[in-house]
């Protein structure tokens, strides 16, 4: 018998409506009848009207606060547990002085605003109804944790947020009990929460993922991980959902849907929508809610009244799971994950009611709440401007105006912006490719000049690989313009990882084919990508998480690329055009933050010692020879601007023509350094008289702080590279005094 969707509800109102009203507090979130379309529209159109109070007003005439509001309520709440107690209306309040004290910290210190106002109410509401720490909250990704760290003991703290030995600009485990997992990249903490390896000392065994690993312990506490739309793109977060539904361990993820992925990716005229096809879906997924609510009124029923109405609820179930999945809505249950949505993110009272429902709800399997927020919520100037907003400095609240420094020179990213433009003005085959990173990477002025040769796509750093090596196979020539540190996530493709992904519905299957093929993508079929490496080296406040101190090391060990390095912006651009002509392997290189093929230069010609630096090190070894000729020295300083391939004229020269020989790197271990020994060594070079020694960054993570701090905690100022020099000489006491 054909079944009329939109009669049946109207025929249950009466006795469906009242039983389910009975049920729990979930069925006010439904709607029946002939007013099914209408109610669920109006309810979700509240996420984007609820500001017409005061802040609309405020928002009107463009202005805020200029003193800090007084905050009575939140100024009694020092941890979760001090909330709990309140009603509704005193946990809005608590939102509303939670938003205020965000915005005048952050005006202070700099750092990420619009995630973080986004996630006001939802941080308010998920500390009500939970028990951290013993409950495990995930941020995905970490810069949403303002809210989270203000309620979790560090409001006194804030105003060293992202300063040297202050509180970190992500979650941090070695900073609280409260942040479980530490989360500076996108699109991990599913899996955390389900699928990487934890160890639990008292039980002497590994558990797999904080989930899996209390069900193995026999513990009763939640996992929630909360992940914004932006890193739901990334292909981690669904290999992860796929275990889940597998795995069917009792989880709760929060998906964060503010319309935006998560990272600036504005044009020059403004934000830009977020990218692929998961955008789509999420907005169909709010337009089809009357079927989605549906499908709640059939599940009720056959709880409620069962026998012979479970056929009948059944049907209802698998039209409207039909007519949803036609476009392409249902990928989150059909990778078996139980979906609850959309949930105004805004509303502490809905919040509140569905996440106690869930987390009372005695049922097995893990859910996902589709939650729709606002980035830059209840601050005028960045729900007008989310993308600028994203990240800022110091600002004054009552204005907006941000104190930015006033540089000048270009930054090394425009100045790669610039160049690879003219690249593309002269060579109709360069496109460009990054990572929903437009703004950071600078390739928003490459999109406006070329928008039909500027490709985002998305936060799926491998997928830009593969996708770019795809686009050198047809002659095209690709610069994949990726952040040093998160190239590593794409490091698989650029060497050894081939990834099926594929997805039979019908049968609720992905199988992940992990061939374990040697630089397989890129590096192996010799394909002429080029990769921009952004933020190489030390980058400040944003700490370890964003530190590129890797890439030398792990793209100079692969055999057919070619690895460089400029020592000052107008070798970047060289660099540029370099790599454009490098057409028969693949090339890289790297350019710090901030402003300012085969052959390196000498830069000062000196006697006794030379220091070889390689990218912006360069420049502090300039420095150094400065620092040691009130001394009488006079060094050599050579740029060599290539790893790979190395320039084995010069360091032969160099090594003949001096006692010492001092390679100067801002990267790890493994790097420039190890590449030059590995050949002096071969080369018979260390047979003789010469003393090297190579400046690196230190083996371990350096915590967040000024440039200037992070590169004395190195060791790679000029003054320690001018000490060294004096120490390797045996000259201990102008060391000393260079240092002090």
């Amino acid at each position: 018998m054909a079944l009329c969707t939109f009669t049946f509800p109207g025929q249950l109102n009466g006795s469906v409506a009242s039983v389910l009203q009975k049920q729990s507090p979930l069925s006010s979130y439904l709607f029946f009848g002939t007013d099914l379309q209408h109610q669920a529209q109006n309810n979700l159109n509240q996420v984007k009207k609820r500001s017409c109070g005061v802040l609309a007003s405020l928002s009107e005439r463009g202005e805020y606060h200029s003193q800090r509001p007084p905050t009575p309520l939140l100024d009694t709440i020092n941890y979760p547990i001090h909330m709990k107690n309140l009603s509704i209306k005193e946990l809005q309040q608590l939102a509303d002085e939670l938003r205020s004290d965000v915005i005048f910290n952050v005006s202070k210190t700099g750092g990420h605003l619009g995630s973080s106002l986004g996630v006001v109410e939802l941080t308010v509401a998920l500390h009500y109804v939970f028990n951290a720490p013993q409950d495990k909250i995930l941020w995905d990704v970490g810069h949403q944790s303002y809210p989270h760290k203000i309620l979790t003991g560090r409001r006194d703290k804030m105003h060293t947020m992202r300063q040297t030995n202050g509180l970190a600009g992500f979650t941090k485990r070695s900073e609280s009990e409260y942040d479980c997992f530490g989360t500076g990249h996108s699109s991990t903490t599913i899996s955390a929460g389900l699928g990487n390896l934890q160890f639990f000392s008292n039980e002497n065994f590994f558990g797999i993922g904080m989930a899996v690993g209390r069900d193995l312990k026999g513990g009763k506490n939640n996992v929630i991980a909360i992940i914004g739309d932006g890193a739901m793109t990334a292909g981690q977060a669904y290999e992860a959902m796929n275990n889940a539904g597998y795995l069917d361990s009792d989880m709760i993820v929060i998906l964060n849907d503010n319309e935006q992925v998560s990272l600036p990716t504005a044009n020059l005229d403004g934000p830009i929508p977020p990218v692929g096809a998961l955008s789509s879906a999420l907005s169909r997924l709010q337009s089809n809610r009357p079927l989605r609510e549906l499908r709640e009124v059939a599940k009720g029923v056959t709880k409620q009244i069962g026998g012979p109405m479970h056929e009948l609820a059944a049907k209802v179930d698998e039209y409207a799971r039909g007519l949803i999945s036609g476009s392409g809505s249902t990928l989150f249950e059909e990778l078996g994950l139980y979906y609850i949505g959309p949930v105004d993110g805004h509303s502490i009272d809905d919040l509140v009611a569905i996440l106690k429902e869930v987390k009372s709800t005695k049922t097995t399997g893990p859910v996902l709440i589709h939650v729709v927020t606002e980035k830059g919520r209840g601050y005028p100037y960045a729900e007008k401007a989310p993308d600028k907003y994203h990240g800022v400095t110091k600002f004054d609240p009552a204005t907006g105006k941000q104190f930015k420094a006033s540089a000048t020179t270009q930054s090394y990213t425009t100045y790669f912006a610039e160049a690879l433009i003219a690249e593309a003005e002269a060579d109709k085959d360069v496109v460009a490719i990054h990572a929903a990173m437009g703004g950071g990477t600078g390739l928003n002025l490459f999109l406006r000049r070329f928008p039909t040769r500027c490709f985002d796509v998305g936060i799926a750093e491998q997928h830009a690989v593969t996708f770019a090596a795809g686009l050198a196979c047809e002659g095209i020539k690709p610069f994949c313009t990726i952040y040093s540190s998160f190239l590593q996530r794409a490091y698989d493709q650029a060497s050894q990882r081939f990834l099926l992904l594929l997805f039979i519905t019908m049968f609720q299957i992905i199988i992940n084919l992990n061939f374990i093929c040697v630089v397989h993508d890129v590096d192996l079929q010799k394909l002429p990508v080029r990769f921009a490496m952004d933020r190489a080296g030390l980058v400040g406040a944003d700490g370890p998480t964003h530190c590129g101190a890797f890439d030398v090391t792990f793209m100079a060990c692969l055999p057919n690329m070619v690895v460089m390095a400029p020592s000052d912006e107008a070798e970047l651009f060289h660099m540029v055009a370099t790599a454009a002509a490098i057409d028969d392997r693949p090339s890289c290189f790297r350019y710090p933050r901030g402003n300012g093929v085969g052959k390196g230069r000498i830069l000062i010609e000196g006697e006794r010692v030379a220091l070889l630096g390689y990218g912006a090190a360069v420049q502090s070894c300039l420095a150094a020879a400065a620092l040691v000729v009130p001394h009488g020295l006079r060094l050599t300083v050579a740029d060599a601007r290539f790893c790979k391939p190395l320039d084995h004229a010069l360091i032969r020269s160099l090594v003949k023509s001096h006692d010492v020989l001092i390679t100067v790197e801002e990267g790890s271990i493994g790097g420039f350094g190890s590449h030059v020994a590995q050949f002096m060594a071969l080369d018979g070079l260390l047979d003789g008289n010469i003393k090297w020694r190579p400046l690196v960054l230190p083996d371990l993570y350096i915590d967040h702080g000024s440039p200037a701090d992070q590169l004395a905690h190195a060791g790679l100022t000029p003054s320690h590279i001018a000490a060294t020099v004096f120490n390797i000489l045996g000259q201990t006491r102008e060391a000393l005094e260079i240092m002090s």
